[in-house]
């Protein structure tokens, strides 16, 4: 009963949202997440069901999902009609606490030109009701088929992004600021940053992978603003067009170096994060983690795993069986 405000309910019937306790460290995420996990499997397998971990199901159909009967997902879907009611997509987002509104905001900007690197790196949607999208990351299409999804306008400082919110809330725009949906946003309730650009990965050593990279590259922007370091800008258009490469390369991409404006692999750009990175994830205690990042950027994504195992099988049943077996945090433990 006490896990119970942690497991919420989402647009979708059959899509649950799991959430952690504030953790200082990723291997304090680790324990929390490992609990939660068990315990859903546990409920689960009660059921004769399976948790699906990727950011987009390999054949289910969305006008086959039952919309949560919650007044607030019942307005999403009046007013977006099927922009809402095809959102059965999932994705990974991660919080990340910062001492002010304007570091939030001044951060959100800044960590923008690494967005593309996160979704390349979770790539997992390669699926669109049972058909080969040729993308790796669906699931950021459909999003940014949303009013309020995909990368965030640029913002300077609190005031500006406070008087935008304020401004979509007074003209009906939007009711509350949890219908922004932008890949990065600073979260007032929670004082933090937030990415959301991921796709879901295929397994928990990867989510902890990912998580010390968010954690570590919000640190590092937080230390450079508070020694006043210079920060050259990232022009939104580079920005976007990583974003499409990513998205439709996963890690075969050549991301655009916003520096030397060359492409560069992806191991070459999280190398070279790390090397920067390592600082602050020996202060955090995540290193260990942060490192595994490299391993992710070699090996296929989780989306070209479902192509193969597709390849493999002809059955997108089978899939499904295979990765949601494999990511089964109980069969890990016992």
């Amino acid at each position: 009963e006490e896990q119970r405000p942690f497991f919420k309910p989402e647009l979708m019937q059959s899509v649950l949202e799991i959430n952690t306790r504030v953790c200082e460290t990723v291997r304090e995420a680790a324990d929390d997440l490992r609990e939660k996990l068990l315990l859903a499997e546990s409920v689960l397998d009660e059921r004769g069901l399976l948790l699906w971990w990727g950011a987009t199901h390999p054949f289910s159909h969305w006008q086959d999902q039952k919309i949560t009967p919650d007044d607030r997902y019942l307005h999403l879907v009046e007013m977006l009609q099927e922009m809402a009611r095809r959102l059965c997509t999932f994705g990974l987002h991660v919080h990340v606490g910062v001492d002010s509104g304007d570091k939030a905001v001044m951060i959100c900007d800044r960590i923008l030109q690494h967005l593309p690197t996160l979704l390349a790196l979770t790539c997992s949607s390669p699926f669109w009701e049972g058909r080969d999208t040729g993308l790796q990351s669906m699931r950021s299409k459909i999003m940014e088929g949303l009013p309020t999804a995909g990368l965030p306008p640029l913002m300077r400082n609190w005031s500006e992004y406070t008087w935008l919110i304020n401004h979509m809330v007074d003209t009906g725009f939007i009711n509350t600021i949890r219908e922004i949906w932008w890949d990065v946003r600073p979260h007032h309730n929670f004082g933090t940053v937030e990415v959301r650009v991921c796709d879901m990965p295929g397994d928990l050593r990867d989510v902890l992978a990912i998580t010390a990279l968010i954690q570590t590259l919000v640190k590092a922007l937080s230390d450079l603003i508070d020694s006043g370091t210079y920060q050259h800008d990232c022009h939104p258009m580079m920005v976007r067009q990583n974003k499409w490469r990513a998205c439709r390369f996963g890690n075969q991409v050549e991301l655009v170096n916003s520096y030397t404006h060359q492409v560069q692999t992806l191991s070459g750009t999280v190398d070279y994060l790390i090397e920067r990175l390592t600082p602050a994830a020996q202060e955090l205690q995540c290193y260990e983690y942060l490192l595994d990042c490299r391993r992710i950027a070699r090996e296929p994504t989780w989306a070209e795993r479902q192509l193969a195992l597709f390849c493999e099988t002809k059955d997108p049943r089978e899939v499904v069986r295979r990765l949601t077996q494999a990511a089964r945090v109980t069969d890990q433990v016992s």
